[in-house]
């Protein structure tokens, strides 16, 4: 299973909401709140490509994006794939 990071903030629903889809998938997400840590915020507008809003998240190197797109890819089916190692891993 690839590891899966969610860019977090405190207080954040969409942040808990996504971390609460994968905890229901079985997947223990890494969490990295950037609420007061500028230096991890910069780390994840780089990872992202510039994206600020949160939650960020990846699966192995792949950038998600948010939550919305996170539910997307579990409505469709794809995020299953994407968990279990089995989809294609590049952004």
């Amino acid at each position: 299973m690839p590891r899966i990071t969610i860019y977090r903030r405190t207080s954040c629903n969409f942040c808990d909401t996504a971390k609460y889809l994968l905890e229901g998938k079985g997947v223990e997400p890494e969490e990295i709140d950037v609420t007061k840590s500028p230096e991890m915020r910069a780390e994840m507008e780089k990872r992202t490509g510039g994206s600020d809003t949160l939650p960020q998240i990846f699966i192995g190197e792949r950038h998600v994006g948010g939550c919305d797109e996170l539910i997307a890819l579990d409505r469709n089916g794809e995020l299953e794939a994407l968990l279990s190692g089995e989809a294609e891993s590049g952004a």
